[in-house]
């Protein structure tokens, strides 16, 4: 009887053996769950640039092989610390193993934007739940004004130029007017107080209304510009740039300031033209 029993014994310890080895194999071989979140970090490209607490981030997990759809999930940040982390939840039902996700951030602070020159995807086709973004600044639109302005300024040798000149009571005036076609595009105007100083001054055109305006103040001719203001407006005459450099640091320019310098560009318009 012993001999019958040890042989039933062994075969039921394999049996078992056997059925733990399954499920020790189902449970290795099941899918991991599927994600409810992704989650990352959002930087900028250039961390030297300072944010304001009036930044405004959001960012969101879209679909993109479906456009037009709502997002999947969107979280928004205000105030912004960089780098700031993020989570999206979701629910995983609601993610398609066949579709491209991507996480997407964009940043608006006062007139600049930024926003991510390559795309983040996330979940689907092998691509993990996390991902850090790095945002890239735009130029605010008073930027591409002075950034316009500035390769004018580097093409006025090419442009037609006459000259011109006004003496007054302690102010002597110089000017220099270029002309693309018959409609004048740029003047450089140099004025000399005396004792008061001296300014040189560039003046911007467009459709014959001030654009921009550039001028520095010296304590004379040849001496070190003390400051430099500046003033852009755009084609509906809005001001979109004001700054003005002195002592190493810059500021806003204040709007009265800035609308006595798009007079002074009118009125030397009017000299520079023949007028009075």
């Amino acid at each position: 009887m012993r001999r019958i029993i040890l042989p039933l014994l062994s075969a039921a310890s394999l049996a078992l053996a056997g059925c733990n080895s399954s499920s020790d194999n189902a449970q290795q071989n099941a899918a991991p769950p599927a994600p409810t979140s992704v989650s990352g970090t959002v930087s900028l490209r250039d961390p030297s640039i300072q944010v304001s607490p009036n930044a405004k981030l959001d960012v969101k997990l879209v679909d993109v092989s479906r456009q037009g759809s709502s997002p999947v999930a969107t979280k928004s940040f205000q105030p912004v610390t960089l780098p700031q982390q993020y989570k999206l939840d979701f629910d995983a039902a609601a993610v398609n193993a066949n579709d491209i996700y991507v996480v997407q951030a964009s940043m608006v602070d006062g007139d600049r934007t930024f926003d991510m020159p390559l795309q983040a995807p996330v979940l689907t086709k092998g691509k993990p739940a996390t991902a850090d973004i790095a945002l890239q600044a735009k130029a605010t639109p008073g930027e591409k004004e002075m950034a316009g302005f500035k390769d004018l300024q580097k093409r006025i040798g090419g442009l037609k130029v006459t000259n011109g000149t006004q003496l007054q009571e302690g102010v002597s005036r110089g000017w220099q007017v270029f002309r693309s076609g018959t409609d004048v595009v740029f003047i450089r105007e140099l004025v000399d107080y005396g004792d008061k100083g001296f300014t040189s001054t560039d003046y911007a055109y467009k459709n014959g209304k001030v654009w921009v305006a550039e001028q520095q103040k010296k304590p004379s001719k040849d001496g070190k510009a003390t400051s430099t203001e500046r003033a852009a407006w755009n084609d509906a005459g809005e001001l979109v740039f004001k700054t003005n450099d002195a002592g190493g640091k810059t500021s806003p320019l204040g709007d009265d300031e800035a609308a006595n310098l798009k007079k002074q560009g009118e009125s030397i318009l009017a000299k520079g033209k023949g007028g009075k």
